[in-house]
């Protein structure tokens, strides 16, 4: 059964930023980016589904929802919303950053940029786990393991091409050896089974509301999780918009004018001006860092048109 919500914004939408930046993490096996859509697999109300989201007509996102159980779309709704951030006001925040002289110039290219949100909190804090001292391409490579793996597939065939496995829960994870199967530091795999059984013991982990400072308190107690990954679960996650990994490399690049790049600590200090919307100034950051990468990449070679186009490698996990 097929069922349409429409996720309305303030204008204006940056939707191709966006979606470059869910498409250059999606999880194979979970999460499909195309040119004009997302699109994941789900499981609600005791059964899998998909959902896809594009741009709709006039101020508004579309989802298109393929699942048996009309009941389940209020829960679709709550979690697409801050997913894609659709109640933010833009020329609010927009106002506030525009005071600093860096920033200023990329509020002006992109006023419509959003802090890309997350369908489901423990699935970002895996993912940022795993993506824990390197770039995107290999955390997205080390999830994408995760999820074949340990995740459960789905079937009958799904809707769309790509889409084969749900994201394992934590109850999948609880007894499992993440780094043997993975190949990865054991302590970076117990830390994952840490976060599973947290995560199985208090379903409301991952809740929104308490706060940035209370939240990352609370992640920061967990083993495995230091204060980049704690603040990275903040933003995506949870949803704060003053959440800043401060000794995130791509943002203290990109803060670099020639002069060396700031240390986290000078980071904070300077971002103090930014409260409370650092979120927004991180996710400008990094996007302005990302195209000056891709700019610099040098052009494709005929040979390589085999090749599926990767993203150039970015910010956070």
């Amino acid at each position: 059964m097929t069922h349409i919500l429409p996720l309305p914004y303030r204008p204006p939408y940056d939707w191709p930023a966006i979606l470059a930046y869910l498409g250059g993490r999606a999880i194979p096996g979970v999460e499909v980016v195309t040119a004009d859509a997302y699109a994941r697999t789900v499981f609600l109300g005791g059964r899998p589904g998909i959902v896809s989201v594009m741009r709709g007509r006039g101020d508004a996102l579309v989802a298109t929802v393929d699942h048996p159980d009309p009941a389940i779309l209020p829960d679709v709704l709550a979690r697409l919303r801050p997913m894609f951030d659709c109640d933010a006001d833009p020329a609010i925040i927009a106002a506030a950053l525009s005071h600093d002289p860096d920033l200023a110039p990329l509020v002006a290219e992109r006023p419509g940029l959003r802090v890309p949100g997350a369908w489901d909190g423990f699935e970002i804090a895996v993912r940022a786990i795993l993506g824990q001292q390197v770039s995107v391409n290999p955390a997205t490579r080390l999830v994408g393991r995760l999820v074949s793996a340990f995740g459960e597939p789905v079937l009958p065939e799904p809707a769309a091409a790509g889409l084969t496995h749900l994201f394992p829960t934590p109850d999948r994870l609880l007894d499992a050896d993440v780094a043997a199967a993975l190949g990865m530091p054991g302590a970076r795999g117990r830390a994952i089974s840490a976060l599973a059984a947290e995560a199985h013991a208090h379903p409301d982990l991952f809740a929104r509301g308490r706060g940035l400072d209370p939240a990352v308190a609370a992640l920061r107690a967990m083993s495995g999780i230091g204060e980049w990954t704690a603040q990275y679960i903040a933003l995506r996650a949870l949803r704060e918009p003053d959440a800043l990994p401060a000794s995130d490399l791509a943002l203290l690049r990109s803060l670099d004018t020639g002069s060396g790049r700031p240390t986290p600590a000078q980071l904070l200090v300077r971002a103090d001006a930014w409260r409370p919307w650092r979120a927004y100034a991180a996710v400008h950051l990094w996007t302005s860092d990302a195209a000056r990468i891709a700019a610099a990449l040098p052009a494709t070679r005929p040979a390589a048109k085999r090749r599926s186009p990767r993203p150039a490698s970015g910010p956070g996990p």
